[in-house]
């Protein structure tokens, strides 16, 4: 078998891509670092055993697999070392997400999204079509949007995209400096005896399985202060800034309070894949995105115009 780096989105902005965005997807490449006999056709074949879509003999008919230089590859081209492939990531069947995002502002830098849940950031295992980045690119025609951070599939709120190569990096560093102001809204049990607002700090690793998070001792590598908002009952609404941006910081959080976020199925404990179940969403939003913009030093604010659901009262 050939070893290789798969990537799935184009490179670097400077760099030739040999195929242009379709209908709001990006060409994906590979890097061949190992010669084979075989042929392309054979070499594809074996590689993505796995995945589905048109047979690999049809894309490279219709043009869609292609080498760096933009020249088609035929079924007997040679696997050479060094070899970088252009093709389209696509999907036989995809199921459609029934919500819709909201664009909140755009200039000639940034596009700020609404995100609802369910609606995955970009590409990625059985989604394709139906994520944030290639809604958007299909709609506004904006071939070069990158996320400049990213939600996970079952949050909701706002989300920043960068649309301008130039000054990609300027909006980029804001978040690995922390000087954006995050806030994010829950619905989770009533934490009952703490007084608020007050910190959670705690070490987070990656977990057995590789979609979760876990906490373990030793020095704290993340903290979220949190905040009651109001309370119905044995449940509440809270405020949670995270002053880190571990991956799934404030669900573990919540979880290991011992008030897991309403509707999650990752923690405490994982449950089986729901599908394309939607009818119980996280109720974790990304409520507003803060900061002092790097261009013009102006005050930024963007808030979610989407709420959270209180689950019915019983006997309702």
């Amino acid at each position: 078998m050939s070893r290789f780096v798969r990537k799935g989105h184009q490179a670097e902005a400077n760099a030739y891509v040999p195929l242009p965005v379709r209908d709001g997807v990006a060409p994906s490449y590979l890097w061949i670092t190992e010669s084979r006999p075989g042929g392309m056709l054979a070499f594809l074949e074996e590689r993505f055993a796995e995945v589905a879509g048109p047979p690999w003999h049809e894309r490279m008919a219709r043009g869609d697999v292609v080498d760096a230089k933009g020249e088609r590859l035929q079924p007997d081209s040679h696997v050479r070392q060094g070899m970088r492939i252009w093709y389209y990531r696509e999907l036989e069947q995809e199921t459609p997400i029934p919500f819709e995002e909201a664009i909140l502002f755009q200039d000639e830098h940034l596009l700020v999204v609404d995100k609802p849940h369910f609606l995955p950031m970009i590409p990625t295992g059985r989604f394709l079509r139906e994520t944030l980045l290639v809604r958007l690119k299909r709609k506004l025609a904006l071939p070069h949007l990158t996320p400049i951070h990213r939600l996970d599939r079952e949050t909701a709120g706002v989300v920043i995209f960068s649309h301008n190569i130039e000054t990609r990096g300027t909006y980029q560093s804001m978040f690995q400096k922390r000087v954006i102001r995050k806030t994010y809204e829950a619905l989770a049990p009533l934490l009952a005896d703490r007084e608020f607002p007050f910190t959670y700090r705690s070490r987070m690793v990656d977990g057995e399985k590789f979609f979760v998070m876990k906490e373990e001792a030793g020095e704290p590598n993340s903290e979220t202060l949190v905040e009651l908002i109001e309370r119905r009952g044995g449940l509440a609404r809270y405020r949670l800034h995270p002053h880190t941006g571990r991956k799934h910081q404030l669900r573990l959080h919540m979880a290991s309070l011992d008030v897991p976020i309403l509707n999650d199925a990752f923690y405490p404990v994982a449950l089986p894949c729901k599908g394309d179940d939607f009818s119980a969403p996280l109720q974790l939003l990304a409520r507003s995105i803060a900061f002092e913009d790097p261009l013009t030093g102006a005050a930024r604010r963007f808030d979610s115009r989407r709420t959270l659901d209180w689950p019915d009262p019983p006997g309702a």
